[in-house]
């Protein structure tokens, strides 16, 4: 288990890296050590009226890679054809508990963990041509919105997403999320903190939200580092349901999800850092996400997106705009740049929104101020 300190750090001001200037400091480099006692967690649920029994075996995968096996579960006991559904979790909203600071100071943040056992790639590795697939989807004009409003992303051609699958440092640390309105993506940004956009949490009438199951590292059905359950969501402000998202939605639409166990002591995590308008239309930026248009089961990758949060308050809470390549499924996946003599990236801002001209992300001090509180709260 991973020691951390949960107090927020002071973060000096400072432009992020380019991907040349990111390569030429920070070098791959394989695992230093091995993880002792390694332990998958995955878990189910089931209906029964006593405790089942449980018989378990594992074998060879057949037709797979070596190394790959097989576990099978059958439960004696369990009812067939009976739902056993997931609660709803609490929904806690925080208030943001900084004022709004002057000239180009930075907010508080937390810096990132890279795991002794993973590797460290600064670009993920290409998709092997035998996974390489079609887009299913083309994207066509999107019809203009109302009111600033913005629905969930769209291309600019060319498309500058590529496909990937990659298990090291820093790619594992983002995976898919699942809840009862369908599927986004994430990033571990503690070690039980997921962070993600609010528009894919389904908001109950009791200030609850529904189930929340995040994958690390999710591709084909795959995963490398199991799956974790959320316990609860923390939003700040206004809860975005969707699916247009106004302008004032677009500036809050991020939680930070708590999650049944450490599964960040496996995968690491990212770091966090507040929006400087210093950085606008500089192309530093990095997306990852899950692409309904490319199936929505395996990630995609884009480097230099240029941002632009000038029209907002950069120092509270921030909609974020840029003509990255995005669509369904990628909503709450990162924005994120690396920044000099550390090694792990840092995330400003999660994807939100769209219109015909541009695409938007919500980042800013308030985002930070939301995994802070999580990650204080529940360490």
């Amino acid at each position: 288990m991973a020691r951390v300190k949960n107090r927020a750090e002071r973060i000096p001001l400072g432009a992020p890296l380019f991907e040349d200037e990111l390569l030429g400091e920070l070098r791959p480099k394989p695992a230093s050590k091995a993880l002792a006692n390694p332990v998958l967690e995955v878990s189910m649920l089931f209906a029964a009226d006593r405790m089942p029994s449980v018989e378990a075996a594992v074998r060879k995968a057949r037709g797979e890679a070596p190394g790959t096996y097989e576990l099978s579960v059958a439960l004696s006991g369990a009812h067939i054809g009976v739902h056993a559904l997931r609660p709803t979790i609490p929904a806690e909203k925080f208030v943001y508990r900084h004022r709004k600071r002057k000239g180009k100071e930075q907010p508080t943040g937390f810096g990132g963990y890279l795991p002794a056992h993973l590797a460290l790639r600064p670009v993920p590795d290409r998709l092997p041509r035998a996974l390489r697939t079609l887009a299913r989807l083309r994207s066509g004009t999107t019809r203009r919105l109302e009111d600033g409003a913005h629905e969930a992303t769209t291309i600019f051609p060319p498309d500058q997403r590529r496909l990937f699958n990659d298990t090291a440092f820093p790619w594992c640390t983002v995976g898919l999320v699942q809840t009862p309105n369908g599927a986004g993506s994430g990033t571990m940004i503690g070690p039980r903190h997921l962070l993600t956009c609010s528009h894919v949490i389904q908001w109950n009438s009791n200030n609850t939200a529904g189930w929340v199951r995040f994958t690390p590292a999710y591709f084909d059905g795959s995963a490398p580092f199991g799956v974790a359950w959320g316990t609860r969501v923390y939003w700040e402000d206004r809860k975005v349901f969707g699916p247009t998202i106004d302008r004032s939605e677009g500036q809050h639409d991020y939680v930070c999800v708590v999650l049944d166990r450490r599964i960040g002591d496996l995968t690491g995590w990212m770091g966090s850092r507040s929006w400087s308008d210093d950085w606008d239309g500089e192309a530093y930026w990095r997306h990852i996400g899950y692409p309904g248009d490319l199936g929505g089961q395996r990630p995609s990758y884009q480097r230099d997106i240029a941002l632009d949060g000038s029209f907002w308050d950069r120092e509270v809470h921030t909609r974020i705009f840029h003509q990255g390549d995005v669509w369904p499924g990628q909503s709450g996946g990162p924005f994120f740049a690396w920044w000099s003599g550390e090694s792990w990236p840092r995330v400003v801002a999660v994807q939100s929104g769209q219109d015909s001209d541009e695409n938007s992300a919500s980042g800013g001090a308030h985002m930070v101020d939301c995994v802070i509180r999580a990650r204080s709260d529940h360490p």
